[in-house]
């Protein structure tokens, strides 16, 4: 049986950061799909496998909590790892009534995106790496 590479998806409306991002979890071994929005986000989700999503909070068209609200409500059960600049007590509690799975203060190291992506998959799927 062939080993699944666990795809990712990043939303993030920062170009340099997504991009950037996107290249590192490529390095690390994950197949890496990129949305600058929450509404590109639902577009590749329906067209695409997705195994975890990391998710800015704040986005034109459809927010990050938004997305994940939607992902929620549809057949796409996902981890989420909301990323963000400006959390505060309301977007945190929103994040835990809808089961996010990891919230993360920007900026962050990639060494603590890489291992928290890797914390998800394994809490989810079974999955070590």
């Amino acid at each position: 049986m062939t080993p699944v590479t666990p795809h990712l998806l990043i939303t993030d409306d920062d170009d340099a950061l997504r991009q950037s991002l996107g290249e590192a979890m490529q390095r690390h071994g994950f197949q890496v799909m990129l949305a600058a929005d929450g509404q590109e986000a639902l577009e590749l989700v329906q067209a695409t496998e997705i195994h975890l999503a990391l998710v800015d909070v704040h986005m034109p068209r459809i927010s990050g909590l938004q997305l994940i609200e939607r992902l929620r409500g549809s057949d796409v059960q996902v981890p989420c790892i909301l990323m963000s600049a400006a959390l505060d007590e309301t977007i945190r509690h929103e994040a835990e009534l809808m089961h996010v799975f990891r919230v993360i203060d920007k900026p962050f190291r990639l060494a603590e995106i890489s291992q928290t992506v890797r914390q998800g998959l394994a809490e989810h799927y079974g999955w070590a790496g």
